[in-house]
């Protein structure tokens, strides 16, 4: 026997995981119905079907009737100020996180989320990190020269590509440490985060 919590350690593991029923059936062999009923502890499975969950959801049969998540709020906001390693190199802030949430993945409470939302807002904004300059500089001097023009102003002014590049990346570091320390504090006063702008590369 796996335990009398069976079905809801097999639920929690498998959206922990990002594991649909249809995968885990998929990946145990088992059918979809036997894992739905497993999951709202209609049955209890026998040792043949726990050692067949056990594998799809690599943890040992041990481990699968003993495991919890335990919940660790300081530990989440070390994940999410980990984020801040961005400031020496704009990788540093996807990497590191990263290697953070692999080290206690399925072990701690929340985990998954805080460290998905927190890894799609750093690589949305690495994206725009390298990007942006490129595009809004030279859209902001094509705009000035349009408005110059249709009121008929007489201005020249210098272009200066890198300084304003420079100045978006400075505005851009100072938008990820405000999210990186305000999320911080929403973690501890156990708020839902909020990151923005913010592509879902990795989905909850």
């Amino acid at each position: 026997m796996c335990g009398q919590n069976l079905g809801n350690i097999v639920k929690n593991l498998r959206r922990s995981q990002g594991v649909s029923q249809e995968l885990l059936a998929e990946e145990s062999g088992l059918s979809i119905r036997i894992i739905q009923r497993i999951e709202k502890g209609e049955t209890t499975p026998n040792g043949d079907t726990c050692r067949k969950l056990s594998d799809a959801l690599k943890v040992t049969p041990n481990e699968l009737m003993n495991w919890k998540q335990i919940e660790d709020i300081d530990f989440l906001k070390k994940l999410n100020l980990s984020a801040l390693t961005f400031i020496f190199f704009p990788l540093l802030g996807i990497l590191v996180p990263s290697l953070v949430w692999i080290s206690k993945k399925d072990k701690i409470k929340d985990l998954d989320i805080v460290a998905k939302k927190l890894i799609n807002f750093e690589i949305t904004w690495t994206i725009l990190f390298f990007f942006m300059p490129f595009l809004i500089t030279p859209l902001l001097y094509m705009t000035i020269e349009i408005f110059l023009q249709i009121f008929n102003i007489d201005i020249h002014f210098k272009q200066n590509h890198w300084a304003d590049a420079q100045l978006i990346w400075i505005i851009m570091y100072v938008i990820n440490i405000v999210f990186i320390v305000i999320n911080a504090f929403r973690i501890h006063d156990g708020k839902e985060l909020k990151y923005f702008p913010s592509i879902r590369f990795l989905k909850n």
